[in-house]
């Protein structure tokens, strides 16, 4: 027998070979404030992104403009929808990331999009490096 330890502390049994319980191993969604959801959610489309812009270790064996557009342009709508519910507090940093993306994007295009044209631009309005 093995012991499984979740990000709650609980401890759940389980045999060899067998995954423990799901119960066991996170936390009740309903416990989660919707902010951490949120930038979760948030810093997750971030960190894709930053991988499809080549941003990352062996950036350019992992860039794709079109994924990066795409994840782009959701968390520019996710940060502007949320903004007002998360705080100043919150959306700041978010924000800040996004038009970090955004001008990673348009340095990484060959042809570069329109000002305003560019992904999540049409939450944020034109964004100027």
């Amino acid at each position: 027998m093995s012991d499984a330890t979740s990000s709650t502390g609980t401890t759940g049994t389980t045999t060899e070979g067998q995954n423990p319980g799901f119960d066991d191993l996170t936390r009740d969604i309903a416990d989660v404030p919707a902010v951490e959801v949120i930038t979760t959610v948030a810093v997750h489309l971030m960190s894709a992104a930053a991988v499809n812009l080549g941003l990352a270790e062996g950036g350019e064996d992992q860039k794709d403009l079109d994924e990066a557009r795409k994840l782009i342009q959701a968390l520019a709508g996710l940060i502007t929808a949320s903004a007002t519910e998360i705080s100043s507090f919150h959306a700041a940093p978010l924000r800040d990331g996004l038009k970090s993306l955004q001008l990673a994007f348009r340095e990484a295009s060959v042809v570069p999009d329109e000002p305003g044209q560019g992904p999540g631009e049409k939450y944020t309005g034109p964004v100027y490096g």
